[in-house]
C-alpha cells in the first residue's frame, strides 16, 4: 500500500465532518456521564444515605476503572477500529445510568459507576483515532483541540440542565434520561461512524497524542514495555507533571466541589453551580492559551507554566481555607480560575512523552504519563471522604467550613510531592538532553 493510500484526503469532505461531528457529540454525552455525580453529590448522599467515604469511593472506583481500561481500549482500538469500541463504549455508559437509575443500594450504585468508567474510557481515544483517519495531518492538532473543548461543555450540562432535571423530577427519570440519550447514541455511532474512508482498504493504528498513522501489522503493540519508558528521565518529568497539576480540579468538580460550596460555604445551588461553570469555561479559555506558550518555550515548560500553575492552585486553596469564615464570593472565583490553569498545564506532560520518547514506545510513556493525574486525584477524592468521617461531618446534614477546612488540607501533601519530583527530575533530565552539565559524584 502506498504513503498516499495511509493518509486521509488533504480536504476532508461532508462525510469526514459528520463523522467527527458524530463523534464529538459522544464525547460531550461522555462527560456528562463522568461528572454527572459531581453536580448532585448531596443528593446521591441522601438517596443512598452514604457518608463522605462512601461517596468519594463512587468518584474513586469510577476514575480507577477509566485509568485502567486505557491500555485495554488501546489494544483493542488497533484491532478493531473506533466504530465497534465506541459503541461498546456508550451501551456501557447507557447501562451503567440506567442501573444507577433504579439502583436500590450502594453497591449497586457503586456497579454503575464502574459501567460507566469502562464506557467513558472508550471514547475520547477513539474520537482522536477518527480524527488522524480522517482529517490530514496538518488539521490533527487544531482538530483535537476543538475536539477536547467541546467536548467539556458536557460538564456544563451535568452541571445545569441535570441538577435541574432532578430537583424538578425524581433520580430515576433524571439518570433514566441519560441513560436514554446514551441509547441514542449507542445507534448512532453505530450507523454513522466509520472506521476509515472508504479509499483505504485497510485499518490503521493511530499514535492518539501525535497523530501519527501506520496499517495495522498486530493486534497488540505496547512497545517495549513500561520499564522501558519509565527508565527515561523525560518520562518521569511527565508523569510528575500529569500527577500534579490537574487532581485539584478533577476532585473539586467531580464530587467534593459543589458540597463545599453549598454546605460548606452557604451559597445556594445556583449560585455554587455558577461558580463550578467558570471553572469549566476558563479550562476551555485557557487551553489554547497554555498550548501556543507551550509551544513557544520548549525547554522551559516546567519553570514557565507548569510550576507557576500548581502554586497560583496552591494559593488560591490555601487562602480560601484559612479565612476564619465563609470566603467572599469574588475569590471563590479566583479559585475556579485557578484550578482550571491545572487541565490545560497537564496537558504540558503529554508534551513531554512526546518529546522524550521513540515512536515506538510512545503509547507506553503516554499510559505512564496518563496514570499520574489518575492516581493523585484518587488519592486527593478519598483522603478528603476519610478526613471528613473522621470529623464526625461524613453526612451532608453535618458538612461544615471547620470540616472541610481539615479535609481541604489533603491535597496539599501531593502537590508538595509533584513539585518536588518535577524540580528533580526536570535536572535530570536536562542533563539527558545535553542542556545541563552532569553533577559532579
Amino acid at each position: 500500500m502506498t504513503s498516499a493510500a495511509l493518509s486521509p484526503a488533504s480536504s476532508p469532505g461532508w462525510k469526514a465532518w459528520l463523522i467527527w461531528s458524530v463523534g464529538v457529540a459522544a464525547y460531550v454525552l461522555a462527560i456528562t456521564n463522568r461528572t454527572s455525580l459531581g453536580a448532585v453529590g448531596v443528593d446521591a448522599a441522601d438517596r443512598f444515605m452514604a457518608d463522605a467515604s462512601t461517596l468519594a469511593l463512587f468518584a474513586v472506583v469510577q476514575l480507577a476503572v477509566y485509568g485502567g481500561m486505557q491500555i485495554p481500549i488501546g489494544i483493542l482500538l488497533d484491532r478493531y477500529g473506533s466504530r465497534p469500541i465506541m459503541t461498546a463504549g456508550m451501551l456501557l455508559m447507557a447501562l451503567g445510568q440506567l442501573t444507577m437509575a433504579l439502583s436500590p443500594s450502594i453497591g449497586i450504585a457503586i456497579f454503575a459507576r464502574i459501567l460507566l468508567g469502562a464506557g467513558d474510557a472508550a471514547v475520547f481515544p477513539a474520537v482522536l483515532r477518527l480524527v488522524a483517519t480522517w482529517f490530514p495531518a496538518q488539521r490533527g492538532p487544531i482538530m483535537v483541540q476543538f475536539t477536547g473543548i467541546i467536548g467539556q461543555a458536557g460538564q456544563l450540562i451535568a452541571l445545569v440542565p441535570l441538577a435541574a432535571l432532578l430537583h424538578a423530577t425524581t433520580w430515576t427519570v433524571t439518570f433514566g434520561s441519560i441513560a436514554g440519550l446514551g441509547a441514542l447514541f449507542t445507534v448512532l455511532v453505530a450507523v454513522v461512524i466509520r472506521n476509515h474512508p472508504p479509499e483505504r482498504d485497510a485499518d490503521v493504528s493511530v499514535n492518539t497524542d501525535t497523530g501519527v498513522v501506520r496499517v495495522v501489522t498486530s493486534a497488540i503493540d505496547t512497545g517495549v514495555g513500561i520499564r522501558a519508558a519509565w527508565a527515561h528521565p523525560g518520562t518521569r518529568l511527565a508523569f510528575w507533571s500529569h500527577f500534579t497539576t490537574p487532581f485539584a480540579g478533577t476532585a473539586f468538580i467531580l464530587l467534593w466541589g459543589m458540597p463545599f460550596l453549598t454546605a460548606a460555604q452557604g451559597l445556594d445551588t445556583s449560585h455554587a453551580a455558577g461558580i463550578i461553570s467558570v471553572y469549566v469555561v476558563a479550562g476551555m479559555a485557557l487551553g489554547p492559551v497554555i498550548g501556543e506558550l507551550s509551544r513557544r518555550l520548549p525547554n522551559q515548560r516546567s519553570y514557565a507554566l507548569v510550576l507557576p500553575a500548581v502554586a497560583l492552585q496552591i494559593i488560591a486553596w490555601t487562602t480560601v481555607i484559612a479565612l476564619p469564615g465563609p470566603a467572599p464570593v469574588w475569590l471563590l472565583y479566583v479559585l475556579a480560575v485557578a484550578l482550571a490553569t491545572g487541565g490545560p498545564a497537564s496537558m504540558i506532560a503529554f508534551d513531554h512523552a512526546r518529546t522524550h520518547n521513540p515512536t515506538h514506545r510512545l503509547s507506553t510513556a503516554t499510559g505512564v504519563t496518563n496514570a499520574g493525574g489518575f492516581i493523585a486525584a484518587l488519592i486527593a477524592i478519598f483522603l478528603i471522604g476519610l478526613a471528613l468521617d473522621l470529623q464526625g461531618a461524613g453526612t451532608p446534614e453535618t458538612y461544615s467550613l471547620e470540616a472541610f477546612r481539615v479535609a481541604f488540607l489533603m491535597p496539599i501533601p501531593l502537590w508538595l510531592v509533584g513539585m518536588t519530583f518535577i524540580l528533580i527530575e526536570r535536572k535530570r533530565t536536562r542533563i539527558r538532553m545535553g542542556l545541563d552539565p552532569e553533577r559532579r559524584r
